[in-house]
Formats: structure tokens, C-alpha cells, sequence
């Protein structure tokens, strides 16, 4: 939603499974087999070669080559990453399930140049039975929910029940972030009036409203709501099924921010960290403009690992190169998978936009979601004068680890 980024970390890219050739060919022959399995990969760096043993009770032996690297790195699960000289490394999982494992090989002190691969594994004779566990007050049971097979339900909102959002789920950030006012040029104040953020009929409204309001001497001719999730997640899938506004000038968002971001009036505060955008790392699931109301933008946002500044990756797509409907006139499911190896953004399961992570783009921090409609600016545009109010409806938010 706005425009802002994560400097490189580490725990991300990993290793399809690769195999030492020992046949006794001779050595061109040798090296037009390498130079075809290399152009059929998928892993785009070849000189670094990664074999791994799956051995009992969950552990893995690894062994990492490259020629001139310095120093290896291996991430198998948050909180889990390691480096050494030797490229050899043993690791047990506690519990059963699918990773992504990483491995990078340096070719420099400074950790500029490198190499990366990922393997995915899957773990079935670890001692443990699950990677999640799930606290149940996290949940709302007021309805059945999708089921994936790769994912638990870990955090949602069914929006099953009649007033002002859950204040158990749900932070109302109100406060200007940037000397009275929001980035990006809106024209909009956020309040946490009911006028503006209620739940009725199984959804939840945000309204978008032109009407004078002033907020620590600051005079707007609009407001809104912007709802910050109490749950924050690191990898795992977010579901939100929503149906958007229709009125030209207004600008509806489902996206993260990086927990550590340290915003002025975010429900988190400084608790996380206070590193800033775009160093924190934005993922926009879903922006619509103001003035072209079917088509749909999913971006990732990081700051760029050598200057620190802005970087960007995004698509946008039309409701017809979807397949769906008018986005303005029924409800879609708008969805972000985020494993340590990549981010996809889909509608209604259909692929908008995917990147890849690496060194140099590291989504590996705890992310919130925020929810808003925004009203003028970068995306919203020019507010026509009939413009009265208009809503975004969230039928369901569910998170899946």
C-alpha cells in the first residue's frame, strides 16, 4: 500500500537436490553433460554443487563445493541458520513436515558476491508431529474454513458477529504518520469511529467518507479506517476475501508491513524493532487505483541490500486476464504464500505476481496485515466532486502456517 522495503537476510533460498557424476567419461563429454543439466535447472547457480543424506530421526548431512567461496551459509527453519569454512553440516528437525532448505556460498568477506540453491525436504521420521502449534483463542470456529494440506489455520476472523471490529483481533491505526498526515499524498484521516470500521451481516465494512475531520490540528476532507491485525506471521499463507469499492479516487489495500518497522501508531510500536520502510519490507496482496476499478496490482516492496533505498517488484493484471469478475461487483479471494524460498500472490488461486527471495530480497521477517481504503494520492488519484462514500467488505481473514 505504500511505497516502501527489508535489507538481506538470510533464512530463504534453497537447494534442489543434485547429484556427483562419477562416470568415467571422457572430460568434454563430461562437461556438455554438466552444461545441459545445468541449462535444464532450475537452480541459476552453477558453481555451487550441494549433495544432501536424510539419516534418522530427522537429521539431514549436507555437503556444500564452490570454488573460492569463503564462507557457506545454511538456513533450515527460522531460527535455524548456520555458517562455516567446510561446507559440511549436520542438522536434526524436531518435527516431521516439509522445509526449505538454503545454502549460500560467499566469495567475499563482505558477503557481496555469492551463490544460492534450495532444497525442498520432507521430514517423516523426525520425534515430533508438527512444525505449528495453534493456540485455539486465536480462532474463530464461527464457521468452516478452507483446509490445505501444506498449512494449519493459525489466526482469523470470520467477522461473525454485529458492532465495532474485534478489539481482541484488530488495532485501529489513527494517529498521522507523517507530520499530520499519511505517506503517499492521501487526503484521508484514519479514525476509529464506527462511521467508519463496523462488522454487520457477516463482514466487515471500512467506508470511505468525504466529511471535514481534524486530528492534532490537521484538517482532512476525508476519512476512512486502517486496521492492523494483532497476529503477525513468517511464513505461511493469508487469505482474504473481500469485495471492493467502486467510486473513482478511492484507493482499497490488503497488505503487510514488517513487524520491526517501528510506525508512529502501528499496534506493534517500536516492540519489534524500529528499522523503517522500507527496511521493514512491505507485500501488497492487493492495490486497486482509482480510476481503473478491474485491474489489480500485487508488489513487493525491500530496501536494496548495497544503498538501502526503495526496490520494487510488482504486476498488475486485469479481471479478465484473471478470469473473474469485476472485483467492484462480487467478493474474491485474495491470497499471499510466503515460503523462505518465494512469495505468490494469487487471486481467486489464480497466479498474480511471484519473487523470488535471496540475499539481496529478504522477506524473512514477522509481517502484520493491514487493511484500508486510502483516499486520493499515488494510486488513488483525482477525487471527483461527486464523490460521498463509498466501502470495502471483508467477508473472512484467516492465516495459515
Amino acid at each position: 500500500m505504500r511505497l516502501y522495503t527489508i535489507p538481506p537476510r538470510w533464512d530463504r533460498f534453497y537447494p534442489s537436490n543434485t547429484k556427483i557424476i562419477k562416470y568415467l567419461y571422457p572430460l568434454f563429454v563430461i562437461l556438455c553433460l554438466n552444461a545441459l543439466l545445468t541449462s535444464c535447472s532450475k537452480d541459476s547457480n552453477a558453481d555451487l554443487e550441494v549433495n544432501y543424506t536424510l539419516g534418522e530421526n530427522g537429521s539431514v548431512r549436507v555437503t556444500a563445493e564452490a570454488p573460492q567461496a569463503v564462507v557457506y551459509r545454511f538456513s533450515f527453519e527460522p531460527n535455524a541458520v548456520f555458517e562455516n569454512s567446510s561446507g559440511d553440516i549436520e542438522y536434526t528437525y524436531a518435527n516431521k513436515g516439509n522445509y526449505t532448505l538454503g545454502i549460500w556460498a560467499f566469495y567475499d568477506s563482505e558477503y557481496n558476491s555469492f551463490s544460492y540453491k534450495t532444497i525442498d525436504l520432507e521430514i517423516v521420521n523426525a520425534n515430533g508431529n508438527t512444525t505449528t502449534v495453534v493456540d485455539p483463542n486465536n480462532l474463530d470456529t464461527s464457521e468452516e474454513t478452507t483446509v490445505y494440506t501444506d498449512f494449519n489455520l493459525v489466526w482469523n476472523d470470520e467477522f461473525n458477529y454485529e458492532g465495532a471490529p474485534s478489539d481482541k483481533k484488530w488495532h485501529h491505526q489513527y494517529i498521522p504518520i507523517i507530520g499530520g498526515s499519511w505517506a503517499n499524498g492521501e487526503k484521508q484521516h484514519y479514525t476509529a469511529r464506527m462511521d467508519n470500521s463496523f462488522v454487520s451481516d457477516g463482514t466487515l465494512k471500512i467506508v470511505a467518507k468525504r466529511e471535514t475531520y481534524t486530528y492534532e490540528g490537521s484538517r482532512k476532507s476525508f476519512t476512512s479506517a486502517r486496521l492492523n491485525s494483532k497476529f503477525d506471521l513468517e511464513y505461511g499463507r493469508i487469505d482474504v476475501r473481500a469485495k471492493l469499492p467502486k467510486s473513482e479516487g478511492t484507493w482499497p489495500a490488503i497488505w503487510t508491513l514488517g513487524t520491526n518497522v517501528g510506525e508512529r501508531g502501528n499496534y506493534y510500536g517500536t516492540s519489534a524493532g524500529n528499522v523503517g520502510w522500507p527496511a521493514c519490507g512491505e507485500i501488497d496482496i492487493m492495490e486497486q487505483n482509482g480510476s481503473d476499478k478491474e485491474t489489480l496490482y500485487g508488489t513487493f516492496h525491500w530496501a536494496d541490500s548495497s544503498s538501502g533505498d526503495n526496490a520494487s517488484y510488482g504486476q498488475t493484471k486485469t479481471a479478465y486476464e484473471l478470469g473473474i469478475n469485476n472485483p467492484v461487483d462480487a467478493f474474491h479471494l485474495y491470497s499471499l504464500v510466503w515460503t523462505p524460498s518465494s512469495l505468490k500472490i494469487f487471486v481467486d488461486n489464480t497466479l498474480l505476481v511471484q519473487l523470488s527471495n535471496s540475499a539481496s530480497v529478504p522477506f524473512d521477517n514477522p509481517h502484520y496485515l493491514i487493511l484500508n481504503i486510502a483516499m486520493g494520492g499515488t494510486l488513488g488519484g483525482t477525487i471527483p466532486n461527486s464523490f460521498s462514500q463509498d466501502t470495502m467488505e471483508i467477508d473472512f481473514v484467516r492465516f495459515y502456517q
